[in-house]
């Protein structure tokens, strides 16, 4: 994600870098052939009216793209509460005896955020797991496809064994289920934001008019203004090409640009409120002195 900070000129530069140079070569080619071989007369007005349908296009793109992004984040601040939730219930539901199950249902949640963050960016989630569970528990774990589900297949089992053994009554039992319930369900809508591609035509498609609306433009532009038609079309292409990339980077919030959702730090904040439940020391993570966070 973003933060509130400078944005380093690179940083655009990089995202329409290949663009600008298209673009800046063509504007070269119209001139020239404008100039000097052929001349075409197309109104600007042309121009214009193409722009306006496809600034109209662009916005529609661009708010999908963010609805995506929204709900994204969306999902993990349930995340964020239902952690909690977990936590809470548990360590006040069961008797001060009981400890021990308390801080290994809190391991695993914290080892299932970062599992979930891996799974989400199609990263290796062992890593991450192995050293928060007990040796036991990864015997078990480090040979399932999908972690997250088998974390929570444990935290739902122990609590089960908890309910059947009288530790914890039946509304304590269904109350703390729910939680669960809804930190699956936070998995699946996350894992349908990922498996679910935006459609690769919209983009090309509208990548493609882009490219014919300056070509357009730059015909009346060479009659009006001469060799200022170069640095006035590379201009006025930017705004378009900027919008259009920060709509395709941010529809695929778990794809590790610097737009996505930070996950890894929402996860790292996740484990700081579970360790201040556990009374024990809180981490310090490293702080990357970036303008955004992943």
């Amino acid at each position: 994600m973003i933060l509130n900070k400078r944005i380093p000129l690179k940083y655009w530069l990089n995202l329409v870098k290949w663009d600008f140079a298209i673009v800046t070569v063509f504007s070269f080619v119209m001139y020239f052939l404008q100039d000097f071989l052929v001349r075409i007369n197309i109104p600007i007005t042309v121009g214009g009216f193409l722009g306006t349908a496809i600034a109209l296009l662009l916005s529609f793109k661009l708010a999908q793209s963010y609805d995506r992004w929204w709900e994204a984040r969306k999902i993990w601040g349930a995340i964020v509460n239902d952690s909690r939730t977990l936590l809470l219930q548990v360590k006040h539901f069961l008797a001060p005896e009981n400890i021990a199950v308390v801080k290994t249902i809190g391991n695993r949640q914290i080892a299932w955020c970062y599992a979930t963050c891996s799974h989400l960016r199609g990263q290796d989630t062992h890593k991450l797991v192995q050293p928060l569970v007990s040796e036991m528990e990864w015997e078990e774990l480090k040979h399932k496809p999908h972690m997250p589900v088998a974390l929570l297949d444990l935290n739902s089992g122990d609590i089960s064994a908890l309910h059947k053994s009288g530790v914890i009554n039946d509304f304590q039992h269904i109350q703390i289920d729910n939680t669960l319930v809804r930190l699956t369900s936070s998995l699946g809508k996350a894992e349908r934001i990922k498996n679910t591609v935006f459609p690769t035509t919209y983009r090309v498609i509208l990548h493609f008019f882009i490219y014919i609306f300056l070509i357009v433009l730059s015909i009346p532009l060479a009659e009006l203004l001469e060799f200022a038609e170069i640095p006035l079309l590379i201009g006025i292409s930017l705004p378009f090409f900027l919008l259009e990339k920060i709509a395709f980077t941010i529809q695929d919030p778990f794809d590790n640009h610097p737009t996505d959702t930070p996950m890894t730090d929402i996860s790292q904040n996740i484990e700081k409120n579970i360790r201040q439940l556990l009374d024990e020391e809180i981490p310090e993570f490293e702080s990357k002195a970036s303008f955004y966070i992943l």
